[in-house]
């Protein structure tokens, strides 16, 4: 049954996101009294993913959209973050999201949305086991029994790091769109949530935002130019 479930889900995952973000924006009581500090500890637990994100990317690039929005694998990929963890990239994304609902200092997003996106996650990990152990049988069976699925395992972190090439260019390549739409996101969630509280602050920092926002852009419309010209390659 879970299996069927996370197949669905993969399928359709591209649709979650947009809920998500509509989800931000439901009045909520909040986690902190103060946004300032919904505001620190949620950008905190989102630098945390995106650099378990950047990590794992820049050791060892594995694909997790699948092909033609089913899941598909065509080499079983164990170094890198993956030696310690099977899971790296959804443990990033999961606290990615954790942070922006911390950022929007909204209780519901916390107790449904979250919830809701670990139920999703897993029933996905499942499905993918499930392929990883038809296609690769007793060799996905034997990491599966090495690496944990949700917990990592640090011990060997630091000879992972020293003995592997790090590659940027492919951080950038594969990362600029997804950091794009959540830094853009947790920059309108703090906004509305100074909005909420004082008026005359936001309306101080409003030009400041929106030049935040217009490089942010500029960033973006240029690594996604440099990618499509394919100026900039993966190493």
């Amino acid at each position: 049954m879970m299996i069927a479930i996370g197949n669905f889900l993969f399928h359709f995952r591209n649709l979650l996101f947009p809920l998500f973000y509509v989800a931000l924006f439901i009045p909520s009581l909040g986690i902190f009294q103060s946004y300032k500090v919904a505001a620190l500890v949620g950008f905190a637990v989102c630098l945390v993913g995106q650099g378990i994100r950047i990590l794992t990317i820049g050791l060892t690039y594995i694909i997790r959209g699948g092909s033609k929005r089913r899941i598909y694998a065509k080499d079983l990929v164990t170094t890198g973050m993956f030696a310690h963890c099977r899971n790296p990239l959804y443990i990033g994304n999961i606290l990615v999201l954790l942070g922006i609902g911390i950022m929007a200092n909204s209780l519901m997003f916390l107790l449904t949305v979250v919830p809701f996106f670990l139920f999703a996650y897993h029933a996905i990990v499942l499905s993918e086991e499930n392929y990883l152990l038809g296609r690769f049988g007793d060799q996905y069976r034997e990491y599966m029994q090495d690496v944990g699925r949700w917990i990592p395992n640090l011990s060997g972190l630091g000879e992972t790091l020293g003995s592997m090439g790090f590659k940027w260019k492919r951080v950038i390549i594969r990362e600029y769109n997804a950091t794009f739409i959540w830094v853009a996101g947790a920059l309108i969630v703090f906004m509305k949530n100074v909005h909420s509280v004082n008026t005359a602050l936001f309306n101080r920092i409003l030009p400041y935002s929106i030049t935040f926002f217009s490089l942010l852009a500029v960033l973006y419309s240029t690594v996604r130019y440099l990618k499509k010209s394919k100026k900039l390659k993966d190493e």
